[in-house]
């Protein structure tokens, strides 16, 4: 079940005494989280843009997420941040983490964010449809690879441009999906149904536009928009503060 949308991934609603797995942190740790799973413990692995790390709180063993060596609700949250895209088996994988925790976020790179910046090691592309995450093979859907945006979007705008911050931090399915969920998520994977395979083949039109971005409220874009920018000054503050120490 979903949950909400958070801006970002520092936005989640963890609690202090919650215990916290993390699935796949790779190079990038989320700081929450107490114990670690990657499938590759060494530094070559092409699915990560650079080697391992783990902070010094946190334990680290080495799995397979489509097999986590826990038992059953043995964690109270689960953090999955740029897996998904890469595994062979999503179901399984997901699975596998509804099977251990009670509720988690998942981040992963949306359609328009893979045309965007498109990585080779990515084997699937998604969107949230009607709170669902939507997944097709890359060669089903026959994507291609033409430009990469990636530095611009990924990295340049982010540091230069506040308008584009907040659009990250208010719009979800841009580049990145942002998912907080309880107990499951419900999870289409290659769906033959044309009103879904149409959403990743063809050009949109303005009913297919309303149907990732829903229109919202005025009183809710405000909102929105005014948390935003108090969590972008709070982070702002807070690397501030640890530059000086």
């Amino acid at each position: 079940m979903k949950i909400r949308n958070p801006m970002n991934r520092y936005d989640l609603r963890i609690k202090k005494h919650y215990k916290v797995l993390e699935v796949g942190g790779g190079n990038d740790p989320h700081p929450r989280s107490n114990i670690v799973v990657d499938k590759y413990a060494g530094s070559q692995n092409y699915h990560r843009s650079g080697d391992l790390k783990i902070l010094n709180h946190q334990q680290f063993i080495e799995a397979d997420g489509e097999n986590l060596p826990f038992t059953d609700n043995s964690f109270d949250y689960v953090i999955c941040i740029h897996v998904l895209e890469h595994v062979e088996h999503p179901q399984k994988f997901m699975d596998e983490q509804f099977r251990v925790a009670k509720r988690g976020y998942l981040e992963a790179p949306s359609l328009i964010g893979e045309y965007l910046a498109p990585k080779d090691s990515h084997k699937w592309v998604m969107l949230e449809i009607d709170d669902k995450i939507i997944m097709y093979e890359k060669e089903i859907i026959g994507f291609k690879k033409t430009f990469d945006f990636g530095e611009l979007f990924l990295h340049h705008l982010p540091k230069i441009s506040l308008p584009y911050k907040l659009l990250q931090y208010t719009v979800n399915n841009i580049l990145t999906i942002n998912y907080e969920w309880k107990d499951k998520i419900d999870i289409l994977i290659n769906p033959q149904e044309e009103e879904y395979y149409s959403m990743f083949t063809e050009p949109w039109n303005i009913e297919m536009c309303n149907r990732v971005f829903k229109k919202r409220k005025k009183k809710d874009e405000a909102i929105i928009t005014i948390s935003a920018m108090g969590n972008i000054i709070q982070r702002l503050v807070k690397r501030r503060i640890l530059s000086l120490k």
